[in-house]
């Protein structure tokens, strides 16, 4: 996930390209299309048709929850900076599979020294997002077994400096280019997604190592290209000329499980991996609409990739890195080999005979993960993403095929997917101060994007490849990161998490606004940092899914306990559950508590990255706040916002901290809520790649220190929760 404030600066992890400047919607109306000289009198009818007319409501109950919790039962743990993973009295944590665990029959014990290989047989490094997919007592497919199932995850990045993933390679690696070609091959292994079988047996859980079912999709495994991109010009390479399939899947973060079943990944930080020569904007020529494109997603001329894979040698899987236009047309060089990752992928579970499917329907950008709508016979499937980076947007989603029941178990779970996700509208949100917003159509239909004079778009294939340029021809509102986004099923309100924003200022190019309302200082030890440093959680509330406006709240502040209640802490917070950063958050399907974890850089002087549990209320269940901020110049500036209820400990509580290093991420359970698993992503990240050989040198040694596995080495892993009462997890 994006390098939080506070953290040493690593720019692959921070991308930072929306410049902008996002005008009022009716002047971009007024302005835009007048250039372009069209609708002259069909205005009106647009803008009706682009907003909708439907008056908002309350959403009905959703229900369905198996063991729904209104009463959090556990006490609240404290802050730590202990190098372990703390959780309430009552319950204990267990890790169950951690990078460099076999995965596949006849793969050798992990040594955790650097001298191991063979990363497309093991699990993965930075565990992330992941999904419960339930096995019956003999092997089936099932909606409610609970003592034996498949955990789908994502392995999003590796633990690096000065270009390497030193903990993998013996001596730390090559940290100057060119890259050794048998580093960088171990380094293409270890990213991209798993699938696990794992077991109870009595009071633990294990992973089976030999199990039909487990799977490694790599940056090199086959890939289909699905939806409008299909076929586009912009996704022709030299490995595939007629656009329809790639290679692999990259920097995978957040996840979604689809109502037909199957795996969604969000693929986020995957324009660091590419290097792009010096001399590209004069080669592909400088007002190339290409050029426009990559410097709005992260990849200026010149600009270093975050590995140097690229230089591994002459071989296809390494020159692929090399985003330059250099040969004489797109058939003879990757120069669009990054326009085939920034999707929602999607894999079945079940089934590892499918290839990857990457959905260009939903569009391209950082996507964190995909959270969907509960969905309704007759009517579209809805998903909502975040665009985890600064300043970007969220969007949302509603396909041209309606739902149908029969769909839930469906014969071909990769078909059904096709039906849903490759055919649809995709929309981009736009916050006014009033507490209400809008989901602003992002296609051909709509003439802003039609005539967009800074970015000729000629096609709804081009929109789904370039979308975040779409997005900014409409106006949408500039987030605080956007990140994982969840629904609540007792209401359907849609939660996303802004986990900070260090270029929030009161005035400039992002200034302060109503639903990212806060500026202020906040002190690290001696270091002073700036902006929306500890971030925030905004609720969104629609009439049915499918409505074109919203209403909005902010249901979180994070920020430190001790913390200014008139302009930062303006939820509460506690000792019992102050926090900073929110990143992962996911609704429990059986309990309905709502489960938020950090990726934090800016509190970890005082605590560990941790978990907490939240019962919400609902949209409206605040009030408006004004906040006001002295200018330069002595004049102010008053922000109206929308806020939710002040938190207690009855509503909000820190279950978990992890160890030293580490982020808190990835959330699934059993159906019955009995046992939860949960990615301790990155311990010990601050270590040194100088200090790769002398364990008593690194910031962590989790998990070996907790009694698992050889070696000190830290490693990412999964850990299980249960209760030793065998009852249901936060009663």
């Amino acid at each position: 996930m994006n390098q939080p404030i506070g953290k040493p600066s690593n720019s692959f992890n921070d991308e930072d390209s929306n410049r902008s400047s996002n005008p009022r919607f009716d002047d971009v109306v007024g302005v835009r299309l007048s250039r372009r000289g069209m609708l002259r009198g069909g205005v009106a009818a647009t803008t009706s048709a682009v907003f909708g007319t439907a008056a908002l409501s309350g959403c009905a109950s959703m229900g369905g929850m198996a063991n729904r919790i209104d009463t959090l039962g556990f006490a609240p743990v404290p802050r730590s900076l202990a190098d372990t993973v703390i959780v309430p009295a009552g319950y204990k944590a267990q890790v169950i599979v951690a990078l460099g665990d076999p995965l596949l029959a006849g793969t050798a014990a992990f040594k955790n020294d650097g001298t191991d290989t063979d990363f497309d047989k093991r699990s993965g490094d930075h565990h992330d997002g992941m999904e419960w997919f339930s096995l019956d007592a003999s092997g089936k497919a099932s909606a409610t077994y609970n003592s034996r199932g498949l955990i789908a995850m994502n392995h999003e990045a590796t633990t690096d400096e000065k270009l390497s993933s030193f903990f993998i390679h013996a001596d730390g690696g090559t940290s100057t280019l060119p890259r050794k070609g048998d580093e960088v091959d171990k380094e293409l292994m270890i990213h991209g997604l798993s699938v696990v079988e794992v077991q109870s047996q009595g009071s633990s859980w294990a992973y089976k190592a030999d199990s039909q079912f487990n799977r490694r999709v790599t940056t090199m495994s086959d890939a289909v290209i699905m939806g409008p991109a299909q076929g586009s010009p912009h996704l022709v390479t030299r490995f595939n000329q007629d656009a329809t399939r790639s290679r692999g899947t990259l920097n995978n973060c957040g996840t979604g499980k689809t109502p037909w079943g199957t795996y969604a990944s969000g693929e986020e930080n995957w324009f660091g991996y590419f290097s792009r020569p010096a001399n590209d904007n004069d080669r592909r020529g400088r007002n190339d609409k290409s050029v426009v494109a990559l410097n709005r997603y992260g990849r200026a001329a010149g600009a270093p990739s975050r590995h140097g894979w690229e230089t591994g040698g002459a071989a296809d899987q390494y020159v692929r890195w090399n985003n330059g236009a250099l040969a004489a047309s797109a058939r003879e060089d990757y120069r669009n080999e990054m326009n085939t990752f920034g999707y929602i992928v999607e894999i079945d579970p079940y089934d590892k005979n499918q290839p990857l499917h990457k959905r260009t329907a939903l569009g391209r950008m950082g996507h964190e993960n995909v959270t969907f709508a509960i969905p309704v016979a007759g009517q579209p499937i809805v998903a909502y993403m975040g665009d985890d980076a600064r300043g970007e947007y969220i969007y949302k989603f509603v396909s041209d095929a309606k739902w149908e029941s029969q769909d839930a178990n469906p014969a071909n779970r990769m078909a059904t997917g096709s039906k849903y996700l490759d055919r649809g509208t995709l929309f981009v949100a736009k916050f006014r101060d009033d507490g209400v917003g809008e989901w602003i159509e992002l296609s051909m239909k709509n003439p802003i994007v039609a005539a967009n004079p800074d970015f000729e778009f000629t096609s709804d294939a081009e929109v789904a490849i370039f979308t975040r340029l779409a997005a900014d021809a409409v106006g949408a509102t500039r987030m605080d990161r956007p990140e994982w986004g969840g629904v609540n099923p007792r209401n359907g309100e849609i939660y996303f998490t802004l986990t900070n924003n260090s270029n929030r200022t009161v005035d400039g190019e992002i200034s302060t606004d109503a639903a990212n309302p806060r500026f202020y200082s906040d002190m690290r030890g001696t270091r002073q940092q700036l902006g929306n440093v500890n971030g925030h959680i905004i609720r969104l509330a629609e009439a049915k899914p499918t409505d074109a406006r919203f209403k909005w709240d902010i249901y979180l502040f994070a920020s430190e306990a001790g913390a200014d209640k008139a302009m930062v802490n303006l939820s509460n917070l506690s000792d019992a559950n102050d926090m900073s950063s929110p990143d992962g958050l996911v609704f429990s399907p059986a309990t309905g508590i709502c489960w938020i974890q950090t990726d934090d850089g800016a509190y970890t002087d005082q605590t560990n990255c941790m978990m907490l549990a939240a019962l919400p209320g609902k949209l409206g269940d605040g009030g408006k706040r004004t906040l006001a901020y002295k200018r330069a110049d002595g004049s102010e500036k008053r922000v109206d916002t929308q806020i939710g209820k002040p938190q207690s400990e009855a509503t909000l509580k820190r279950f978990l901290v992890g160890p030293k290093g580490a982020e808190i991420t990835g959330w699934c359970e059993t159906p019955d809520g009995r046992a939860v698993f949960i990615n301790i992503q990155h311990p010990g990240e601050n270590t040194k790649m100088a200090d790769v050989r002398d364990p008593s040198k690194y910031e962590s040694q989790w998990p070996a220190n907790a009694g698992y596995g050889a070696g000190r080495r830290p490693r990412s892993a999964t850990i299980v929760i249960t209760k030793n009462d065998g009852g249901v997890i936060g009663s």
